[in-house]
């Protein structure tokens, strides 16, 4: 799943591509894509937009046009592709946005897990699914106190994946930004000391930082754009390893909340 970085690089890549491109019309070929509005009053408020920018927030790109912020979240598989309006449709493009100089963004899902909204600007902010958000990582509000607010006695694995809490961190770089705390994953939240509150501020800073500069990780099937990968995964301590950097320990491989967890049980002492 595309976390935070794999989201801005696309967002970056993208905005090259698609900025002041005039919308005149949308195509849905799967309706459970389009989570709000309804189909037909996506396709009809969205002709003759603009795309002006492409904003993020948390894991969602955030496409300002006129009117409307186009919100997609790209869940599993979601990409972004250019193509030709003459190009045939391929077999999982389910949206395809027309616009004015002949070309098309075509939203290509094999699992068809990714979310669509198109919300008015002036109201955007105030509705689900940006109203559920939690602080950006660089958010000057991110701070001691406020995880101490807002964790709840859950493993800090299970937490640092909650978005309601901080956005954008996902089951790789939360295994990354344990390791380098030196936390384990089991750990429940609301016993960690001010000293790891603080590392997991830094790291998550750090290790975000430079899977951006990296172009994200792609462990699977992630494109920033078509055919281009990013390389953070020859990055990563734990994730996906077998042996632990520091102490050369066998890295563990369990279940937390439900997610594959890595982690190195001589580096990362349970508490």
């Amino acid at each position: 799943m595309p976390e935070l970085p794999e989201v801005e690089t696309v967002k970056r890549t993208l905005i090259k591509e698609v900025k002041d491109k005039k919308i005149l019309s949308a195509q849905i070929y799967w309706d459970n894509i389009i989570a709000y509005p309804s189909i037909k009053e996506f396709e009809n408020q969205i002709k003759n937009q603009i795309i002006h920018d492409i904003k993020r927030r948390g894991k969602w790109l955030m496409f300002e046009l006129d009117d409307y912020y186009l919100l997609s979240h790209l869940r599993m598989e979601g990409k972004y592709y250019i193509r030709k309006n003459t190009d045939p449709r391929e077999k999982h493009q389910h949206v395809i946005f027309h616009f004015s100089d002949n070309t098309d963004l075509r939203y290509n899902d094999t699992r068809k897990f990714g979310k669509m909204y198109l919300l008015k600007k002036d109201e955007a902010f105030n509705e689900k699914p940006l109203n559920e958000l939690g602080l950006e990582p660089w958010d000057k509000k991110l701070t001691k106190e406020y995880l101490k607010q807002k964790f709840h006695k859950k493993p800090i694995k299970t937490e640092l994946l909650d978005q309601t809490i901080i956005v954008g961190i996902g089951n790789i770089y939360a295994d990354e930004i344990l390791f380098l705390s030196k936390i384990n994953p089991k750990t429940i939240a609301t016993n960690l000391k001010d000293k790891d509150l603080q590392n997991i501020i830094d790291f998550t800073r750090k290790v975000l930082e430079k899977a951006i500069e990296y172009g994200g990780t792609t462990v699977k099937s992630y494109e920033s754009s078509e055919g281009v990968h990013g390389r953070f995964q020859q990055n990563l301590l734990v994730h996906t390893k077998e042996e632990c950097p520091i102490c050369h320990s066998k890295i563990n491989k369990i279940n937390v909340g439900g997610r594959g967890t890595y982690y190195c049980e001589k580096c990362q002492k349970e508490r």
